[in-house]
């Protein structure tokens, strides 16, 4: 089964649209299922592409984007997988053989595309501080046409042209260029990390931060039973915190009683 022209544009559609709603509405956000049964639902096989996209969701669970890391583009694999599987004939197993390095491909492209996108945001900043506000009303915009590209183009290229020019381009890129990448990856994470402890009360409960730390990084425990852990540490904080809530009230509720009562004798 070949796909037609407008089943390719559609499909490359979906996959800008993907990235661009992760960026903006967030409607479907990194909802894996949704993309593999729409992408189902354009060839003709709803059925194929739930079942695919089911199966990537599954391995996406737990993997988490947080400060501004980058993580295998799982939609994508979905998209990719699910085309290949049904235009095929060979099941979802040929379609994750291409579709899963094709989301591993896009971490190389997400960072990429950070980078450039620094590089807008302090143009941009550059025009807001000269009060060219025309200008920096106009640069803002491109790069939020422009991200979208990280996801569409792998696409494009996997669906009509499949593994051997995704192969030639990971094969392409020179060592140098994709060591640098994973480089400024690896960095993401803990700048995203230090900018949310910026925003966090560490000054009163920062030895809870120390603690989960040994427990997950030396004791290797699970992230369910840390959580667990976390929530039962925290359940004395918040009802010391409601009782406190609930004594201001009273408190509250007692001076405006009196100064009733005040208003009532005068």
């Amino acid at each position: 089964m070949g796909l037609t022209a407008l089943q390719v544009i559609l499909i490359t559609g979906l996959a800008y649209f993907k990235t661009l709603d992760i960026s903006t509405t967030q409607i479907f956000a990194f909802d894996t299922i949704i993309f593999g049964a729409i992408t189902g639902l354009i060839l003709g096989d709803f059925k194929t592409g739930l079942v695919t996209g089911a199966t990537l969701q599954l391995m996406s669970l737990g993997v988490a984007a947080l400060g501004g890391a980058s993580m295998p583009d799982y939609p994508v694999a979905a998209i990719i997988a699910t085309t290949i599987a049904i235009t095929t004939g060979k099941g979802m197993a040929a379609g994750l053989a291409l579709g899963v390095p094709v989301g591993m491909l896009c971490i190389n492209f997400d960072v990429l595309l950070k980078l450039i996108n620094s590089a807008f945001a302090r143009k941009a900043q550059s025009y807001a501080k000269k009060k060219e506000f025309k200008k920096m009303t106009r640069i803002i915009p491109i790069m939020t046409l422009l991200y979208p590209l990280q996801s569409a183009v792998p696409v494009f290229l996997a669906i009509v042209f499949g593994k051997p020019v995704v192969e030639a381009i990971l094969n392409f890129m020179p060592d140098w260029f994709t060591v640098g990448l994973n480089v400024a990856g690896g960095m993401l994470p803990a700048v995203g990390i230090a900018m949310l402890l910026t925003y966090m009360p560490l000054k009163k409960y920062g030895y809870w931060l120390l603690i989960g730390f040994v427990l997950a990084a030396y004791l290797k425990l699970a992230t369910l039973g840390l959580g667990l852990l976390g929530i039962a540490a925290a359940i004395p904080t918040y009802r010391q915190l409601v009782a406190q809530n609930e004594s201001k009230k009273a408190t509250n509720n007692v001076g405006s009683g009196l100064n009733e009562e005040d208003m009532q004798d005068e």
